[in-house]
């Protein structure tokens, strides 16, 4: 009772057959060398004409040092960040990463930690030029960050064209270009050792290039190019214990690179699509209760009411298979292909369901706004200082929360204020103050400025519930 997915495995089977009696499946594109002249080919044209896209980028930050002139501690102690003895004084560091040219009016990729907290960003061209650029977008997310040349020449840059990065297969040769180390750009070849490499922990939607072309610090931010001269992937991190490239370096697909581009052109910040329910991966025992072969996709397990995914009509215990016709082997994969979707359009969904395979057509639509509503706690007694947000689908995703909580979430506390003080942290649900259930920051505000001699609170920490007794 497969349907549509038993006429899928028939067509997959027969092709199968097709390619074993006529020989090896090879893509026309891709062939291994044949004789001693093509091992002797050259990357050199590829280089000549992606090189000058690829920019190095200098990244100038400023901040502020405070030093006691008497380089005592007890002054330090005694007056803190008020210290009338202390010399202040700002110390000026610079960065240097790899930028990859996408607009020829000067539109720049590299990763966010390439310019966080950059005063003053710079960039050099291959040919030595150099130009100041304006900071469009940082998505700290996906460690992407878009930079616009100032004054940029009428007959614009060199740009690299997006590929398609679902047509990149392991095996296949990549170059990277970038400037590690400062020493000048360099061009360093390989091959996709591994594609959807999860667990990284370089960036919230994890889905990398993993290659084995040679990436050591600088390259961040630099092009990682097909054999076509096209950008596949933003070279991003390494793997390594020593600092230097290990063989194993991992890029950001072009799919979610170009994505954050758009957002950048189109509405100067990233608006993501709201999928609205919780997933988990499938493990053996589970695909087997399930009835779906070998272990792979994502499972539902909680769907929050009036979501896209509840409208559409999804249900606990479907597993999605595929996005669109791309196939989705774990919760990850499907968090990367469904954030790179484009708001207002429709995405297939290829579902398993109690044994039957069926389709479900879902409309993106972007977060609610309602819960954007934050509040800085000032004069608020023992809770000055604390910065909270209501709860709604995106805290409740940022912060793990249960679907049906209520409450607000403290999001940020100033260091040595009242609420430091009183024992609150970041990710404190606060559920409950002196018997009254709290609905969202307004209603809270209100009710610590009372004058009381004490405070009941219940707040829920990670998995504990917490109820306590402060002073007023």
């Amino acid at each position: 009772m497969w349907g549509n997915a038993m006429l899928r495995h028939v067509f997959l089977l027969s092709a199968l057959f097709v390619a074993s009696v006529s020989g090896p499946l090879m893509a026309q594109d891709r062939q291994v060398p044949s004789n001693k002249a093509e091992i002797q080919l050259s990357f050199a044209p590829i280089v000549k004409s992606a090189a000058p896209s690829v920019v190095n980028v200098y990244a100038t930050r400023i901040t502020q040092e405070t030093r006691s002139v008497f380089n005592d501690p007890f002054f330090e102690r005694f007056f803190g960040n008020d210290n009338p003895f202390a010399e202040r004084r700002q110390r000026r560091s610079q960065s240097l990463g790899s930028g990859v040219i996408v607009g020829e009016e000067g539109i720049i990729l590299t990763n966010h930690h390439v310019v966080e907290g950059a005063s003053d960003i710079r960039i050099s061209l291959a040919n030595g030029r150099e130009y100041h650029t304006d900071l469009v977008l940082a998505d700290e997310e996906t460690d992407l960050a878009v930079l616009q040349v100032k004054d940029a020449p009428v007959d614009g840059f060199a740009t690299l064209q997006f590929s398609q990065d679902d047509e990149l297969e392991v095996g296949d040769l990549v170059l990277a270009i970038g400037n590690p180390f400062g020493v000048g750009q360099t061009v360093t070849s390989g091959i996709v050792s591994a594609k959807a490499r999860t667990g990284v922990g370089v960036s919230d939607f994890q889905f990398f290039i993993q290659t084995d072309a040679a990436i050591n610090p600088g390259n961040s931010g630099g092009a990682l190019v097909n054999m076509r001269g096209e950008l596949v992937g933003i070279n991003t991190a390494i793997y390594s214990r020593s600092g230097g490239s290990n063989g194993i370096g991992f890029a950001i697909p072009a799919s979610m690179a170009s994505f954050v581009v758009r957002s950048a052109l189109e509405n100067g910040e990233i608006v993501r699509p709201w999928f609205g329910a919780r997933l988990q991966a499938v493990s053996d025992d589970l695909a087997q209760s399930l009835l779906l072969g070998p272990p792979r996709g994502a499972l539902i397990t909680d769907i929050y009411p009036d979501s896209p995914a509840d409208r559409a009509g999804l249900l606990s215990g479907d597993v999605i298979l595929e996005i669109n016709s791309q196939s989705i082997e774990d919760p990850g994969a499907f968090d990367y292909r469904f954030s790179t979707q484009e708001l207002g359009k429709t995405v297939q969904l290829y579902v398993a369901r109690g044994g039957d395979a069926i389709e479900i057509d879902l409309d993106l639509m972007p977060y609610p706004t309602a819960e954007t509503d934050q509040l800085l706690l000032e004069q608020a007694g023992r809770f000055s200082g604390a910065l909270v947000r209501n709860i709604g689908p995106r805290v409740i995703e940022e912060f793990d929360l249960p679907y049906n909580f209520a409450g607000v979430v403290v999001s940020a506390i100033a260091n040595g204020s009242p609420a430091q003080r009183l024992g609150l942290r970041v990710g404190d649900v606060i559920l409950e103050l002196n018997g009254t259930q709290i609905t969202d920051a307004a209603q809270m505000e209100k009710i610590v400025q009372q004058r009381v001699g004490g405070w009941r609170l219940k707040i829920r920490r990670g998995n504990q519930l917490i109820n306590s007794f402060v002073n007023g």
